[in-house]
């Protein structure tokens, strides 16, 4: 079998992800069969023969056997808690999938309670909006999390409150997010450019304390858009995060 440039890897990568590398496989494996079934140089394969022998229809078989895999972007829902486990230190005791879940980052700024909210931490916020957005705060870290919004719907009014892996673990109920907080990242991060885009309100690298399922929280993407600028000079340039006192 012929052997490609991709074989060696000269850059001494580790492997990834057993579905990305199996994705990969595949795709030389089609790629050596067609050189070989082409007869001809590579040079002359890749500017006059690769579409004739390389089709949709064989790349979407290889797409297919990856969604009947029922991978799920296992690596992208983990990855941060894996590499920043600090960041999403939970309240001592707390189940990660129960309603007694929160972030307790310990850079939080937090206040009393005043004027019906209390500050419970503080993030960059990627885009300046007319006022802070309000919702029902909601974790999404987890692919069980994002199946269960894609099978029964986001409910109205949620502040997603996500890893830095959100971008692409919440990818495909994005639109349905009335704010986001994200526990990582800046805003030029892929989840940054994405809510731009979509012009969902969002707080980066945020560190935040003591917020649960379904406390109401308010979001101060009124302020300032966090620049490039802050980030390269290392200054502060945070808008703050608040819980509203129940209603009950």
């Amino acid at each position: 079998m012929v052997k490609l440039y991709t074989d060696t890897d000269k850059f001494e990568s580790h492997e990834g992800p057993v579905v990305v590398e199996a994705f990969h496989s595949a795709l030389k494996d089609l790629v050596r069969s067609s050189l070989d079934k082409a007869g001809v140089s590579w040079k002359e394969f890749v500017f006059s023969k690769e579409y004739e022998f390389i089709t949709p229809e064989a790349i979407a078989a290889i797409e297919q056997s990856v969604v009947e895999s029922g991978y799920r972007y296992q690596t992208s829902a983990v990855i941060s808690f894996i590499e920043r486990p600090e960041a999403y230190s939970p309240i001592a005791g707390a189940d990660a999938t129960s309603d007694t879940f929160s972030f307790e980052h310990a850079d939080a700024v937090t206040s009393e309670l005043e004027d019906g909210r209390a500050q419970v931490g503080q993030g960059d916020n990627v885009a300046t909006y007319a006022k802070n957005v309000i919702g029902t705060a909601r974790y999404y870290r987890s692919i069980d999390d994002v199946m269960t919004g894609l099978r029964e719907g986001v409910p109205a009014n949620t502040v997603a409150i996500i890893d830095d892996s959100g971008g692409t673990l919440t990818a495909p109920i994005i639109e349905q997010f009335t704010g986001i907080v994200c526990a990582g990242g800046t805003v030029r991060s892929h989840l940054g450019i994405l809510t731009r885009e979509y012009g969902i309100p969002c707080v980066m690298n945020s560190k935040i304390s003591g917020v649960v399922n379904g406390d109401t929280v308010e979001v101060g993407v009124s302020g300032a858009a966090k620049t490039t600028e802050a980030y390269q000079q290392g200054r502060e340039m945070s808008v703050p995060v608040w819980k509203h006192a129940s209603a009950s």
